[in-house]
This record gives C-alpha cells, structure tokens and sequence, in this order.
C-alpha cells in the first residue's frame, strides 16, 4: 500500500472542471437525473419513507432548513436532507450501478454534492465536478476492496465505499485543501458501516445505510473545515479500510490511472428495479419468452446460473424464493424471474403482484445455481446463463453483461423518459423542468436553481 489517502485527497483537491473530459461530464449529468427520478418517486411510494420521516420529527432533527428533499413540500437541515435523498433514491433499487465494484455510485455522491451545493451557493459546474471527484473515489475504493471479499464480510460497499465518495464531493464543495480531504476521510473511515444482514428478512436497513452513507459525508467534511483531525492513512492504514473490510484488497486499483481513466464512465443504468444481479437473466428471460412463444403452461422448468455474489444476494431457494415485501422481492431472482416470464416486461409498478398465485407458481419452476463461466474470465460478475426446458424441448442462453452498461448505455431520450416515468406522478408539468435543469446543470450559476425544481 502506498498513500492511497493522500493521493486520491489531492486529486479530489485539485480537480478542475476544465480538466474533466466532455463526455464524463455528460455522463455525470444523465447518473444524476436517474438518480433524482428515483428519489423524487420514493418520497411518496416508498414503504420505507414514512419510518424514515417520523424518526426525524420524533427526533428533532427535522427542524427548518434551506436544503431540498425530492418530492418533498419542505425543505430540510443539509445533513438531514442528504441523508433523506440517499435514502429515497436508493429505495426503488432502481438507481445507477458500477459493476467492477458492485455498488451504486449516485446514491451516496449525488445527495451529499447537492446538500453541500446549497449550503455554499455554488455553480452548478461546481456541483458536476464534485460528483464526479465522489463516484471517481467511491468507485476506486470499491475496486480495490475487492467486492466478492467483501461482500463475504457481508458488508454493503455502496454504503462502505460509499462514505468517501459523499466525502470527496461534499470536501469538493467546502473548498477543502488536500489535507482537509484526507482529515474528511479519517473521518470517514469510523464511519463506513453498511451490513448485508438485510437479506434475511427484506429489511430497510439498506436504504438507510446508503442514505446515512451520504449523511455521514456531509458531516465528516464539514468537521474536517472546521479543523477537526481525522486518522491519517485512512485508506491503507494498519487499521484502515482495506485492512478492516476485505480478505482480498488490491490497493492499486484506488489510485490506477487516476486523472487519466474515469470509472465514471463505467457506471451503467437500470432497466429494471431490482438487483443488478437479476437483470442479465430478466433480459434473457424477456427475449427468450418472445422468440420461442413461451407461456406460463409450458414452460416446465428454468435453471438460471450467477456468479456467488449473485447467489448470495438473490438465490436461496430458502429465503428468496416467495418473497413477501419489496426488497424481498428486489432481492429475489425467483420472483423476478417469474415475472419476466409470465409478463414479458418489468417495472416498478410490477411490485403489486408480491403473492399473486401466477407468479408463485412459476417461481417454483426456477432454479438458481452457482455458474462457474460467470467466475472467471469476466471483468464484472453481472453476467447470467439461463436454461429453459418447455413442451418444444430445451434452450439457453448465456448473456454475459446485462443491458444498461456502458457498453449498451441508453441514449439521451430512454434515458429521460425513464426520468419522467417516474418524476411525472410526483413533479407533475414540473418535471420536464426539472430534468432540462439537470441536463444543463453546467450553465446554472447557482445549483440550486436547479435542485429546487424537485420540491413538490
């Protein structure tokens, strides 16, 4: 290891927007509004938000402040309204994913540059090169953290990595020096926490962790401004993040080509809201049914093979098969899988059919198996192979990357429409404003022009 901390505190520091590449910034732009329709639409349709809500009122801590909320009628506290955001944009499970490190880059970065944006009035191309200095951070930690090993800690790296890269993009904005960063990240590293224990029961602890990922940020920076003292080596340390969280650290993919290779341009999108894990066989599933007629009544059986991560997060038969709430069911290629084939589409409306007797019944035609061509020779482990044996015999088919990577990345129009998809109930003739906001977001003196169209 070799000042990891350091190194990524000063590229944090020094970055200019001038000095990021056109199609980043574009890029950075399109995450962010994804990520914003997903927040606007959980205020509301979450299960989880209300919990989330009362807690603060019952708290104190929902006290008048000047930062905005998505789909919110009122405005919040900064650390408050990042955490809020984290939460809501992640509680759709909908929201942008970087597959090298298996974790989802808007979720903690987004709020925390947004929060830290209103409280100091800045540009909106302030705001853009802060988030990508956070995903550019959260992404790298990600990396090198090595995300089977640490998933088989059971921890969580959105929320883990993730506390970074809120850091780096709120450190960003306060104008932090390199030192300060690294004091920001000190910071962070006792604050990084995020378990997997959710899976057990369809727990809400993951949308909170990821919004308190982006909290923790906001707040582990504005002590850092204030002088505080964070642990040094925060990063590579004897006690560090990749000591603490992983079996199977590469320190040097944190600071590989870092300047000059943007991990940014590595995230992609969802098409469907779930775990990333599920969506390669959803897309086999879905083409599979329309290219061979297949209904509910003859298909006999369905093997679908993961990598472990996926098996670990969506395929035990004991736990996941008939899911009864929604992240059981976002957490669940049975059920997932069974509704791609019995619909031939999925979105987040598809949600109500939790328990219909159509979709149990098919699940139970669903295997999930450990693949071992998705281990090895891939460069991420999103990959599925799905078998299928009907009433006309046999097929399959091995799709090794799911669509939305940036391989495969919607354009500009799918990309919106997603947007307005789920803005539109909520935002109402607001959210065509608001996503030609965001899409501009450069050409705001201040950010907060922009952000505040998300208030309800």
């Amino acid at each position: 290891m070799a000042n990891e901390t350091a190194t990524l505190a000063s590229y944090v520091a020094n970055l200019k927007y001038d000095d990021i590449p056109a199609e980043v910034l574009e890029r950075a732009k399109t995450l962010t509004l994804d990520f914003l329709g997903s927040a606007v639409r959980a205020r509301s349709e979450a299960d989880s938000t209300p919990s989330i809500v009362a807690m603060l009122k019952t708290l104190g801590l929902d006290g008048q402040g000047d930062s905005t909320v998505c789909g919110d009628t009122r405005t919040y506290t900064p650390a408050v309204a990042a955490l809020l955001n984290g939460a809501l944009g992640h509680s759709l499970d909908f929201d942008d994913t970087h597959a090298d490190s298996s974790l989802h880059p808007s979720a903690p970065v987004v709020p925390a540059a947004f929060a830290a944006g209103e409280m100091t009035g800045a540009s909106g191309r302030d705001v853009l090169t802060a988030i990508v200095a956070g995903y550019e951070v959260c992404c790298r930690l990600g990396n090198a953290l090595d995300p089977t090993s640490h998933y088989a800690r059971g921890f969580h790296p959105t929320a883990t990595a993730g506390t970074f890269g809120a850091a780096a993009a709120a450190g960003k904005l306060f104008g932090l020096s390199a030192d300060q960063i690294a004091a920001a990240f000190g910071v962070s590293g006792s604050q990084a926490a995020g378990s997997l224990q959710f899976l057990v029961n369809g727990a809400w602890n993951k949308r909170y962790q990821v919004g308190a990922a982006a909290m923790n940020g906001v707040v582990a920076a504005s002590l850092a401004r204030e002088g505080f003292i964070g642990s040094s080596e925060a990063v590579e340390g004897k006690h560090g993040l990749l000591v603490g969280y992983s079996d199977n650290a590469h320190p040097a993919k944190a600071t590989a080509d870092l300047g000059s290779v943007y991990e940014t341009m590595k995230i992609g999108v969802k098409p469907y809201p779930s775990c990333r894990y599920t969506h390669a066989a959803i897309d086999a599933l879905i083409a599979m049914r329309r290219e061979h007629n297949l209904t509910p009544e003859n298909i006999k059986r369905v093997e679908i093979g993961l990598h472990r991560n996926g098996i670990t997060l969506t395929g035990d038969p004991a736990t996941k098969r008939h899911p009864k709430n929604v992240v059981g069911g976002q957490f669940s290629m049975f059920f997932t899988g069974a509704l791609a084939l019995d619909q031939g589409s999925f979105g987040w409306d598809d949600y109500k059919r939790l328990g219909d007797p159509a979709i149990e019944a098919l699940s139970d035609k669903i295997d999930v198996v450990q693949d071992d061509r998705l281990e090895t020779g891939r460069r991420h482990p999103f990959g599925a192979r799905v078998s299928i044996v009907s009433g006309d015999g046999p097929i399959e088919r091995l799709v090794p990357d799911p669509s939305g990577e940036p391989s495969s990345f919607p354009d500009a129009q799918a990309m919106r429409q997603k947007f307005l998809q789920l803005a539109r109930p909520v935002l109402k003739d607001r959210a065509e404003r608001f996503a030609d906001a965001i899409l501009s977001l450069e050409r705001h003196d201040r950010a907060d022009s922009a952000i505040r169209l998300a208030r309800q």
